[in-house]
């Protein structure tokens, strides 16, 4: 495949890549004052479980929700993570909230999804931990950040493109967001995935700030649960990079997906807005849409069957 090119031979920006410039206002605020000192000297919290994982009958989906993006999504024949992220620390990011699960308590896994390449969705030395002969799924231009940690094969993905597994058939899907894990690689791709599996469907949305997008994936997949995010929108650069939860709703009734479950909140500290509060505007929109019964908040750690 050739690789489009820019000036002083520096490959493209993925589609849908956001805009680097600093938003307006950037500068009103003081994000290392009013978040991050402040957040050195906050407790972690939260219940590290010893999950009892259910015996599935065919066609069912056992979703836990470990934090932040992290998932385990299993199957009878699969166990598959997507974000994984036990780091303490991004960076001088504190962990606010512990994993649900430690890493020594998952069962094995066969398969790895990272969406992007971002600190807290790529976590090198957590990948590491997982690595285990089995292969792993990443957007096109991140291969590398992931060869050598013990993975047996890179699935290295543009978007639309898919791979089965087994019984599992993976999609990459666009998404608006941006792909550096520096300053200067933003050729890197980014995107969320489709899980397909006996008919069901599992979408992962991975970051992304809203777009029209979500109709196409919505025409494209019958998406049954969809893990969207919800925090990290009141972004110290004033950059439109997440959705807020109101605009998450939107995208999942542009998906037409059958059930949410909300992700990407109360772990790290971000952005601006309080860790409690994604969570709490999501069902009070959902409330006003007649929507509550289509959202499922998980607790870190706890199994639940679908």
């Amino acid at each position: 495949m050739v690789r489009p090119l820019l000036r002083r031979g520096k490959r493209a920006k993925p589609q849908n890549h956001v805009d680097m410039r600093l938003g307006d206002g950037w500068h009103r605020r003081n994000f290392l004052a009013e978040v991050v000192i402040p957040s050195l000297f906050t407790r972690r919290h939260g219940h590290r479980i010893k999950p009892v994982f259910p015996d599935l009958p065919a066609g069912k989906f056992c979703v836990t929700w470990i934090g932040h993006a992290s998932f385990l999504i299993q199957t009878p024949e699969h166990s598959v993570l997507i974000d994984p992220n036990w780091a303490k620390w991004l960076k001088v990011i504190k962990r606010i909230k512990y994993p649900g699960i430690e890493l020594r308590d998952l069962p094995a896994i066969d398969l790895v999804l990272v969406t992007h390449a971002h600190f807290d969705h790529l976590d090198r030395r957590t990948l590491r931990a997982i690595a285990s002969d089995q292969p792993i799924a990443v957007p096109e231009h991140v291969g590398n950040l992931v060869h050598g940690l013990g993975f047996n094969r890179v699935h290295e993905l543009r978007s639309w493109q898919s791979f089965e597994h087994g019984t599992l058939k993976i999609t990459l899907t666009p998404a608006r967001h941006w792909g550096a894990r520096i300053l200067h690689d933003s050729h890197r791709g980014f995107g969320g995935f489709l899980i397909e599996y006996a008919g069901r469907t599992i979408f992962h949305c991975g970051d992304t700030a809203y777009f029209e997008g979500f109709k196409e994936i919505g025409k494209r997949a019958n998406i049954e649960l969809a893990l969207l995010p919800i925090g990290a929108y009141e972004a110290p650069t004033k950059r439109d990079v997440h959705m807020n939860p109101e605009q998450a709703l939107q995208a999942f009734r542009e998906l037409r997906a059958k059930m949410m479950i909300p992700m990407h909140f109360g772990t790290f500290r971000l952005s601006y807005e309080p860790l409690h509060e994604p969570p709490r505007r999501l069902l009070e929109k959902a409330l006003e849409l007649q929507l509550l019964d289509k959202i499922r908040l998980l607790n870190e750690g706890e199994p639940a069957v679908f």
